[in-house]
């Protein structure tokens, strides 16, 4: 979208979006910067409420502690230091100095960040990294000179991203890119830089606005999970049922090359636990048999979490392929080099990112890397075994199919639950179960890393995860529970009426386990727990989002009274609620 596309949002009407509050501090005039972040949070249905800080302020707006900024509260806050200004800075230092440069501007990116999370640690960072500016004062010989701006920037830049990769708050948006991608004419207007300060161009404004959102969106558990693949034209040249395995377009010579790279990147996406799927119009033989005797093929039909090859439409397909994996239709993103197909599914399923593929296969893959789809806050070890984990939830719904009703499925399945309290070796993926989870969510609280650590060894709280397996496999960690003590300060208070009590702060689970009884051996050994630890009184609250209604009923479905928008249970009568899962020892 242009800019002028995106300030015409400005004037719709944004009540019942999600509002999130936004700061910005910037060493560069961040008016227009705002206009474009909140028309295209419009675009992405949130109400971006943003507070900009003063013009080049950003060191006395983040260091003083009583400052607007913090007064403001925000959710995000964005620190915005222009290569531009750096190198005017840089010019000014003796030599001796500008090889200690990086060093220093590292030192108080630290120090801000410090300040930041110190004085609002519910604050995530947005912190812009620095755009190359090749002043050419020793050409290419910049390279290998340690007191050149180039060397010194692209130190910075280094910096940043190891800075980033220990702070769990910090997010980088990364300006340096994007002008690799479009040019530093497309990313700075020289003259309306010199004559306003203003770094970035016009035309530059949505594209940054874009990349700040994929990042916000991320953070607040809205991101893409799935990818479902078309296979012929897409996956390989050619139509396989017509001209023959070994005729397809795959390898590295011509065309074949464009979908031996594109396959390359998907099985990269997979191991960083992006969810592969196939669905495609064709016998299901002769689709697996490409994968399984072509040489050419980098995917295999390991890689492949649902596979769905017949003659059935593309939009019951993809909706039988929702019902295994059981996430939202907007965590997917359908690929296929059919206009038909795509304009088919995008009018009957239209939560779900529809790619505009371009008609020649050679620009795929650049065009897919330029929407960036796939952004994320968190990436952990065991995202790689997401495939199989889907693969196995696959052979459960068909061996579901076999029994006579769903208890005697459920007995079948030898579920076993691992239960603990959070430690340093569960609370990474707690962090991003907690982030992730949107459906099965009570209150949709998202906790940084940083935060859950301070909660495990916090006094206050109670924590426990849990995992499950069964006879298919193991699930790994599915379920996060902190429970806060009531004090006669909480506003729980009054309800609790001096009974020692817990508030549910946070129970999030992973939708693969639904349907499975999880949900009752976890309250069952919450309110285990609480006898054991002398507590009475259990309180939970629901949120409610546009994507949590399945929990709407939880609470009272496990015995829980609403009382004052709230919901109570006296645990001295309650009783344990059947299940067929069995704690692990």
């Amino acid at each position: 979208m242009t800019f002028t596309e995106l300030k015409k949002n400005l004037k719709k009407d944004t009540a019942g979006l999600t509002c999130i509050k936004i700061a910005i501090s910037a060493d560069t005039p961040s008016q227009l910067l705002t206009q474009a972040l909140k028309g295209y949070g419009y675009e992405a249905g949130i109400n971006f409420d943003i507070f900009e800080a003063g013009f080049d302020q950003i060191e006395q707006e983040i260091f003083n502690i009583s400052s607007e900024l913090y007064k403001f509260n925000p959710q995000f806050i964005i620190i915005f230091q222009s290569a531009h200004k750096l190198l005017r800075h840089f010019y000014e230092l003796p030599k001796e100095k500008q090889l200690l440069f990086a060093d220093e501007q590292v030192k108080k990116v630290t120090d801000i960040y410090h300040v930041i999370t110190t004085t609002s640690p519910s604050s995530k960072i947005i912190y812009f990294n620095f755009a190359e500016i090749d002043d050419r004062v020793f050409g290419n010989y910049a390279n290998k000179t340690a007191s050149s701006f180039l060397y010194q920037i692209r130190k910075l830049n280094l910096s940043l991203m190891d800075i980033s990769r220990e702070s769990s708050n910090l997010f980088i948006n990364d300006i340096s890119i994007l002008q690799n991608r479009y040019g530093y004419k497309f990313m700075t207007d020289i003259r309306d830089y010199v004559n306003t300060s203003t770094v970035l161009s016009i035309d530059a404004l949505p594209i940054v606005a874009k990349n700040v959102t994929d990042i916000i969106l991320a953070a607040s558990g809205r991101f893409k999970k799935c990818i479902i693949l078309d296979m012929d034209n897409t996956l390989w040249g050619g139509i396989v049922g017509d001209d023959g395995i070994e005729n397809i377009q795959l390898g590295e010579l011509g065309i074949g090359r464009a979908f031996t790279e594109f396959q390359l990147w998907l099985k990269q996406l997979k191991r960083r636990g992006i969810i592969l799927a196939v669905c495609s119009k064709m016998e299901e033989a002769i689709a697996k048999e490409v994968f399984e005797k072509h040489p050419d093929m980098v995917l295999s039909l390991d890689d492949i979490a649902v596979f769905v090859a017949n003659w059935n439409n593309k939009v019951d397909n993809i909706q039988y392929i929702q019902n295994i994996l059981n996430i939202s239709f907007d965590s997917m993103v359908f690929i296929d080099d059919s206009p038909f197909e795509r304009a088919m599914v995008k009018a009957n399923i239209p939560q779900i990112t529809v790619a505009e593929m371009p008609e020649d296969p050679a620009e795929y893959l650049d065009y897919l890397r330029s929407l960036n789809l796939f952004e994320t806050v968190s990436v952990l070890k065991d995202d790689e075994n997401r495939t199989r984990q889907y693969k196995q939830q696959a052979e459960r719904i068909n061996a579901q199919q076999s029994f006579a009703n769903e208890q005697e499925f459920l007995a079948s399945l030898n579920m076993k639950s691992c239960v603990k309290p959070f430690d340093r070796f569960t609370i990474p993926r707690i962090a991003q179960l907690i982030q992730r989870s949107n459906q099965f969510n009570l209150r949709t609280i998202r906790y940084s890393q940083e935060e859950i650590n301070d909660i495990a060894a916090s006094d206050e709280f109670i924590t426990l995860c849990f995992s499950l397996e069964d006879k298919f496999g193991d699930n790994g960690l599915i379920s996060a529970v902190i429970l806060k003590k009531i004090t006669p300060t909480d506003k729980f208070s009054e309800i609790a009426h001096n009974i020692a009590g817990l508030f549910i702060d946070t129970w999030a689970m992973s939708c693969r386990v639904l349907k499975r009884g999880m949900e009752a051996f976890i309250m069952n050994k919450i309110v285990a727990l609480a006898r054991e630890k002398g507590f009475s009184l259990i309180i939970g609250e629901y949120i409610p989002t546009k994507k949590n209604a399945i929990v709407k009923d939880l609470l009272a479905s496990l015995g829980f009274i609403q009382k004052r928008g709230l919901w109570v249970m006296d645990i001295t009568s309650y009783k344990d609620t059947p299940c067929f899962i069995k704690e692990k020892p």
